[in-house]
């Protein structure tokens, strides 16, 4: 009786938990071990199938996990070493940025040291440009000063030379029978007649200059004859250009009058503008102490400086074309001279 009220439970069991055949596949229910029993084969097959399944899906879901464990333990390991690199990095970067902020501290401070030793240098070097520019003047000052001392001098040794006569082209020894005095007085009597027989005229003394003579000079030494009046050396002086040839023993000589260097100097200045005025019949002469005198248009003009004459020659333009090429001659010598100073 038992059994076969199992079996009629079982039966009721059977039509309450099986499904028709052609029903789709229900999901997995709880069994008990006596219900399993029971069970036909063909529903025991199709169970087992189904738990089958359900493990490989199971051990696949397993896999899966286990992959994806695996894949985040790796990318937890390449974050981790990530970090370690990055921290790495980091101090890297930071050790750079501590030795560029050293580097520019650095900077700064030589940066710092070169502009105070700018400054300095350049306080210094304004001292030297104020000394050079002190310096500058005072010899401007200096080379004022000795151009007025040598013009005072020359002016001083004018007024002493003011009543001497230069002789040139007497020969060396020629004043060893007569003395230099002698040799005066022949050239007075020779050239000038009236002249010899003025008591007036006396001469206070006689030398050659310079006072040694120089063997390998072919010309000889000049002769310088002091009157004791500047009134008798011009009447001499005007006796002889009047006359233009003056001689000694028949021999030509010249008589000058004698200067300092300095006024010599300025006096040679004019000679190439006195030679062209004389050539073009403006009866040039150079005054004393180095002044030109010429006449034009009728009128006696006198310059003591070629600046002066350069302005005058602008106001006439046939004096212009007549003195144009000297003139211009004159300017580039100076040119020339102010570049070599």
């Amino acid at each position: 009786m038992p059994n076969n009220k199992r079996k009629n439970q079982g039966n009721k069991n059977k039509e309450v938990t099986m499904k028709p055949s052609n029903e789709k596949d229900t999901p997995i229910q709880d069994y008990e071990d006596d219900d399993i029993e029971e069970m036909q084969e063909a529903d025991l097959k199709k169970l087992i199938r189904t738990l089958r399944s359900s493990q490989k899906q199971i051990l696949e879901l397993q896999k899966s996990l286990m992959d994806k464990i695996e894949n985040l333990s790796r990318e937890n390991e390449i974050l981790r070493r990530n970090q370690n690199e990055t921290k790495q990095l980091v101090q890297q970067e930071t050790g750079i940025v501590t030795e560029v902020k050293n580097s520019i501290d650095q900077m700064k401070n030589t940066i710092e040291s070169l502009t105070n030793r700018m400054g300095e240098a350049e306080e210094r070097i304004s001292d030297l440009e104020d000394r050079e520019q002190e310096k500058i003047q005072s010899d401007q000052r200096k080379e004022e000063e000795i151009r007025n001392l040598k013009h005072i001098v020359g002016n001083l040794q004018d007024t002493i030379k003011k009543p001497n006569i230069r002789v040139l082209g007497v020969p060396e020894g020629m004043e060893r029978e007569k003395g230099l005095e002698g040799l005066f007085s022949e050239i007075l009597a020779e050239n000038f007649p009236g002249l010899e027989k003025d008591r007036e005229i006396l001469v206070q003394e006689a030398h050659r200059t310079p006072n040694k003579h120089d063997q390998k000079r072919s010309s000889p030494r000049h002769v310088v004859i002091k009157l004791s009046t500047v009134k008798h050396k011009e009447k001499i002086l005007k006796c002889a250009r009047e006359k233009r040839q003056i001689t000694l023993r028949g021999s030509p000589i010249r008589l000058t009058a004698d200067f300092s260097s300095e006024t010599l100097q300025a006096r040679r200045e004019w000679r190439d503008i006195a030679q062209v005025l004389r050539e073009n019949n403006c009866q040039p002469r150079i005054l004393y102490p180095a002044k030109l005198s010429f006449v034009n248009e009728g009128e006696i003009k006198t310059f003591h400086s070629k600046q002066k004459l350069k302005e005058f020659v602008a106001t006439r333009p046939a004096l212009q074309k007549m003195l144009k090429d000297v003139l211009h001659t004159e300017t580039q010598k100076h040119g020339h001279q102010y570049e070599r100073r």
